[in-house]
């Protein structure tokens, strides 16, 4: 039986994704060795799920599909930059969500409970924290991210855009040389 490492999230217009491409530009920083995301791959993870069955794949849909179904479509703006644990020990690297959080929140509680009486997943051990991660930080010079640090202080407020959600999807990542790839398994409308 083949594996297959998945996740489901929200996928984010590209407007927002075009506006996460020019922060990027502005955040490259000498002296700082930075994972950037591919803008054309960013989403907001609701739930990963790890390596599961193909043979699940089909009830994993089912089980997402009626979840969402239960929450109403919204809107998200996506505004402010900060990094995980802290702007100035940045290892992720991220832009905010302004409004939309409790409906994320809603949502990705919905998908977790179904999961978890449906198929016995285990629930999320820390709470959900709606975010948009632009890139991960492997490494850097103390002046390179001293110099990172100002350059999310100076953007602290920077905003990406609206994005409307209307639909969860399920993922299938693959791991290659120049990073993950994602497959789209299946859509899941809100109500």
């Amino acid at each position: 039986m083949q594996r297959i490492r998945s996740f489901i999230a929200v996928e984010i217009a590209s407007s927002v994704t075009k506006r996460a491409r020019a922060l990027i530009e502005k955040l490259k920083t000498p002296g700082v060795d930075v994972n950037w995301v591919d803008p054309q791959q960013m989403h907001l993870t609701l739930k990963f799920l790890g390596n599961v069955t193909d043979a699940d794949i089909p009830e994993i849909c089912r089980v997402v599909s009626e979840a969402a179904a239960s929450v109403e479509p919204f809107e998200i703006i996506c505004r402010g930059l900060g990094g995980f644990p802290s702007s100035a020990d940045a290892r992720t690297l991220w832009l905010g969500i302004e409004q939309g959080n409790e409906e994320l929140r809603e949502l990705q509680a919905a998908i977790d409970n179904a999961l978890k009486k449906e198929m016995g997943f285990a629930k999320e051990a820390r709470g959900f924290t709606p975010h948009l991660t632009i890139g991960r930080v492997k490494g850097g010079s103390d002046e390179g991210m001293a110099e990172l640090a100002a350059k999310l202080a100076e953007h602290m407020s920077y905003d990406a855009d609206l994005s409307v959600v209307d639909e969860a999807v399920i993922f299938a990542s693959f791991l290659g040389r120049s990073g993950p790839t994602y497959e789209a398994l299946a859509h899941c409308p809100l109500a």
